[in-house]
């Protein structure tokens, strides 16, 4: 199957139909692409023409074009369909996605179109998962979901489970409950296909299930879902009663999200913002860090006023020239080390001492120190520097990359510590503080060797 590509013609070809109203072409094209492939010529159009085009889709393709829309122009399909038309196509998705499309529209919106929704059970699932955070597993949980009960028989399970399946897309697991609906175990299929007519559900099924709290946070249940390699994991409440599902597909969607405001996090942008944006709201994202960087700019230059008296020194003032590149050796391998960190961290495989872990830093940084060093004492003989100062100056260096990895594994594991997301060490923050750190060690180093 050849991936669709979205040409300049195919697009121009849209727009003549649209303008035209040529719905039966129109019709006739959109059958021909997947529901993913539709939301990629939706982004393009305007959005008067992307309402046309969404409004002559069947409602099962429509709503999953929604889902696939940029952000910003499903809010703005949205302000221009009606409360009806938004219910009709919230019947169409999973619980999970209805959930996330009405929670984008306004508080007092979403109860109206909660209204308009003609499934009763549907509507009332949709309101119990809008009380629950969007990143804790009830949050990212699905309502729908194959369950059997224990004391059925085989020929009863089979009947039920086809009255379900209607409902549910895929069918990952088949879970067991007991008549209270709290959470026993799962079945196997194949158990089920080789089992006898009569035979009961408790006879067969499988004890040992995982499950997550419907309380437990995102990352929580995507470590678990990544460590035993699970396509679905259902969700109970401190009871046990079992409440939802949650897919591999919601968790990855979930990672990618947290991966991106990690990633802006890191380069110093403090809030989720895309590159089309207004200038407002990414100032706003900005500026905060763009400020510390100053102040840690100014910083540096008290610390080099502080050392005034090495430029009035005619041997020493060369030291002045290799500022730039303690600074940025500083702030390299502070990053170096809290990228290591954070995405342990993340991976969960960061474990015991934290003095260890320190340990281990310095033993590598001492390392990387001397070898870097002895490049610079190389570099200073073919440029005929003072021998005394090549040396003050590795051995300066040899002390800032030190303190830049311990800064750098350090901050990040208290912050995490202190439930502070630590891909905010990756960033601005570690490579400003270690520019500040590294300059002073660098000056203060070689006025005690060099004697200024």
């Amino acid at each position: 199957m050849t991936p669709f590509q979205l040409n300049d013609d195919l697009l121009a070809q849209i727009k003549i139909d649209i303008e035209q109203r040529n719905a039966a072409a129109l019709k006739k094209r959109s059958c021909e692409y997947h529901y993913a492939d539709l939301a990629e010529i939706v982004d393009e159009l305007s959005i008067d023409e992307g309402v046309y085009l969404i409004k002559l889709l069947d409602s099962e393709k429509t709503s999953e074009v929604l889902t696939e829309v940029d952000e910003d122009i499903r809010e703005a399909i949205l302000k221009l369909l009606s409360d009806k038309e938004i219910a009709e196509e919230v019947e169409e998705l999973d619980t999970d996605d209805a959930v996330d499309l009405i929670a984008e529209l306004p508080e007092e919106r979403q109860a109206e179109v909660i209204e308009q929704i003609e499934d009763e059970e549907r509507a009332k699932d949709i309101k119990e998962l809008l009380t629950y955070d969007e990143n804790s597993a009830g949050g990212l949980m699905a309502k729908e979901l194959v369950k059997v009960n224990e004391n059925w028989t085989v020929t009863k399970c089979v009947r039920e489970m086809r009255v379900q399946a209607t409902e549910v897309k895929r069918v990952h697991s088949i879970y067991v409950v007991n008549d209270d609906n709290l959470l026993l175990g799962r079945l196997s299929l194949k158990d089920l296909l080789t089992a006898n007519n009569r035979t009961k559900i408790k006879s067969v099924y499988i004890p040992k299930v995982d499950y997550v709290n419907v309380n437990d946070q995102g990352e929580e249940v995507a470590k678990l879902m990544a460590k035993y390699d699970l396509e679905a994991v259902p969700v109970v409440d401190n009871e046990k009663q079992l409440l939802g599902r949650i897919t591999i597909d919601d968790i990855v969607d979930f990672i990618k999200e947290e991966a991106d405001k990690d990633y802006q996090l890191a380069a110093g942008i403090s809030t989720d913002v895309e590159a089309d944006d207004s200038i407002v709201e990414l100032t706003k994202a900005r500026l905060p860090w763009l400020i510390l960087g100053l102040i840690g700019g100014l910083g540096s230059v008290f610390i080099l006023e502080g050392f005034e008296e090495v430029m009035q020194h005619p041997s020493y003032k060369t030291l002045f020239f290799f500022t730039p590149l303690i600074a940025a050796m500083a702030g390299n391998v502070g990053v170096q080390s809290s990228a290591i960190i954070v995405q342990g961290l993340a991976n969960d495989i960061v474990k015991g001492s934290l003095f260890n872990r320190l340990l281990k830093e310095v033993g590598l940084s001492l390392i990387n120190g001397i070898a870097l060093g002895g490049l610079l004492v190389i570099f200073g003989y073919f440029q005929g520097l003072d021998t005394k100062i090549s040396f003050t100056i590795a051995l300066s260096m040899l002390c800032v990359i030190v303190v830049s990895a311990l800064v750098g594994t350090f901050v990040p594991i208290v912050l995490d510590k202190n439930n502070i997301d630590p891909a905010i060490a990756t960033g601005p923050f570690i490579t400003t503080s270690n520019d500040i750190f590294g300059i002073f060690l660098f000056f203060y180093i070689a006025k005690i060797i060099l004697g200024f």
